[in-house]
C-alpha cells in the first residue's frame, strides 16, 4: 500500500488521501510550542557522583483548542544547550503547525528521523516533549496521566535514596538510613564502591533500620569486574536487596559473569538507551531495571520497558521522579519501587505526597499536575 493513501480495495472504494484520514483521526494541532532552558544550582554536590547543579530543558505544548501541557528532561552535571537545540529542531520539524499525533505515534515520528544522527541528545530532547504531549493528551480527556496511559491509580512503595555521598562514614550513612526509616519508607540504598570498607557501612545501615526495611546498595558504575564480583558476593552475605550499578553500563560482558556468579540481584538501567535495554532484559541480567526519564526517552519508552519487563518477569524501579513515574506504575504492575532522591522537585508544584506507610499514589487530577512557578524560569533561565 502507497504511504500517500489509504485505499478499502477489499469493497472497491476510491483511494483516499492521507491528509483526509489524519485530519478524520485528529482535528487538532500544536499550535504553540516552546523550549526553553533553566540552570538549577544545588545547594551542595549530591549522590554518588556528586552532582553540583542540573540543566533543565522545559516544554510548554499548546494544542489548537487551547490546551496546555508541561513537559521536562534534564542534563546531570553538563550542558543542556545541544539538548536544547535538539529540541527546538524536533518541535520545528515534527510538531508545531501538525496535526495532534497521540503520544506514542508522536514519540516514534521524531525517533525515526535518529537515524543519521544517532540517541544521545535526540532521545533527552524527545523525553521532554514526550512529556508535554502525554501532558496534554490526558488533559485533553481530564483524566490523570497514569490513567489516560490504560492504568489504575495505586500506592507504590518508595525507598530512600537522598541524603547518602559516596564518602560517608558508616556512622553518617547509618544516620541518613534511620531517618528514611522513621519516614516511614520500606527500604534505603546506601552508596558503595566495591571497597573493603562497604562491609562496616551495609552493616551499620543493616543494623540502623528495622527489620523489615530492606537494604540497597547504590555503586555508581564505580567498580571493575574484580570489586563488582567482591561486592555482590558481600551484598548477599548481609541480605541487601539489589546491588545497583556495580560496573559502567557499556561492560555487558562483564553484567553478563555477574547474573552466573550468585552474588546478590542486580539492578540497572539509568545509562542505558533504547536497543541497549534489550540484551539485560532478554538474558535476565538485570533483576531490576531502571529507566531514567532523560535517558530512556520520556515516559513513552518507560511504559514500553516496563510492559516488556512484566512480560519477563523482571521488577522496575525507575531512576529519580517518583511523583512522575508514578503514573507510569499505574500502568504496569513491573514498577515495584519508586526511588526518593530529590533533585528537580523544587522547582516544580503539583507533586503527591508520600504517606505515612512509605507509599506515593497520584494525584486525582487531569495530566500530571506539575507546574513550574513563572519566577523559578526567569530567576534560573539561561
Amino acid at each position: 500500500m502507497a504511504l500517500k493513501t489509504f485505499a478499502h480495495r477489499c469493497c472497491g472504494c476510491a483511494e483516499v488521501p492521507l491528509s483526509s484520514i489524519l485530519t478524520w483521526l485528529s482535528v487538532t494541532t500544536h499550535s504553540s510550542a516552546g523550549a526553553s532552558l533553566i540552570r538549577y544550582p544545588l545547594e551542595k554536590p549530591v549522590g554518588g557522583s556528586a552532582v553540583s547543579s542540573v540543566d533543565v530543558v522545559v516544554i510548554d505544548l499548546v494544542d489548537s483548542d487551547g490546551v496546555a501541557g508541561l513537559g521536562f528532561t534534564y542534563v546531570i552535571g553538563g550542558s543542556g544547550a545541544t539538548v536544547l537545540a535538539a529540541a527546538r529542531e524536533q518541535i520545528a520539524q515534527h510538531v508545531l503547525g501538525r496535526p495532534s499525533l497521540p503520544p506514542q505515534a508522536l514519540w516514534r515520528t521524531i525517533a525515526a528521523g535518529f537515524g543519521r544522527t544517532g540517541l544521545g541528545p535526540n532521545l533527552l530532547a524527545l523525553a521532554a516533549i514526550d512529556v508535554a504531549a502525554w501532558d496534554v493528551e490526558s488533559r485533553r480527556r481530564a483524566l490523570p496521566l497514569g490513567v489516560a496511559m490504560g492504568g489504575t491509580p495505586r500506592p507504590v512503595a518508595v525507598y530512600g535514596s537522598g541524603g547518602f555521598t559516596a564518602s560517608q562514614s558508616p556512622e553518617d550513612a547509618a544516620g541518613v538510613a534511620a531517618a528514611h526509616a522513621a519516614a516511614g519508607l520500606g527500604a534505603v540504598k546506601p552508596r558503595v564502591r566495591g571497597a573493603r570498607s562497604d562491609e562496616a557501612l551495609l552493616s551499620a545501615v543493616r543494623d540502623a533500620v528495622p527489620p523489615h526495611v530492606h537494604v540497597m546498595a547504590d555503586a555508581n558504575e564505580k567498580c571493575d569486574l574484580p570489586r563488582a564480583l567482591w561486592l555482590a558476593a558481600a551484598a548477599r552475605e548481609r541480605g541487601v536487596l539489589f546491588v545497583e550499578e556495580p560496573l559502567p553500563a557499556g561492560q555487558l560482558e562483564g553484567y553478563r559473569t555477574l547474573a552466573r556468579s550468585g552474588g546478590a540481584s542486580v539492578a540497572a538501567g539509568e545509562h542505558l538507551q533504547g536497543q541497549a535495554f534489550h540484551p539485560f532484559i532478554a538474558e535476565h541480567l538485570l533483576a531490576v531495571v531502571q529507566p531514567d526519564l532523560a535517558m530512556a526517552g520520556g515516559l513513552t519508552p518507560a511504559l514500553d520497558l516496563s510492559r516488556l519487563c512484566e512480560m519477563s518477569g523482571l521488577s522496575v524501579s525507575p531512576h529519580f521522579l517518583p511523583g512522575l513515574f508514578v503514573h507510569v506504575a499505574a500502568a504496569s504492575p513491573a514498577i515495584v519501587w519508586l526511588e526518593q532522591f530529590p533533585l528537580l522537585e523544587p522547582l516544580f508544584d503539583g507533586w503527591p505526597q508520600l504517606s505515612p506507610e512509605g507509599t506515593m499514589s497520584p494525584r486525582d487530577v487531569p495530566g500530571h499536575g506539575l507546574t513550574m512557578p513563572q519566577d523559578i524560569r526567569r530567576r534560573l533561565a539561561i
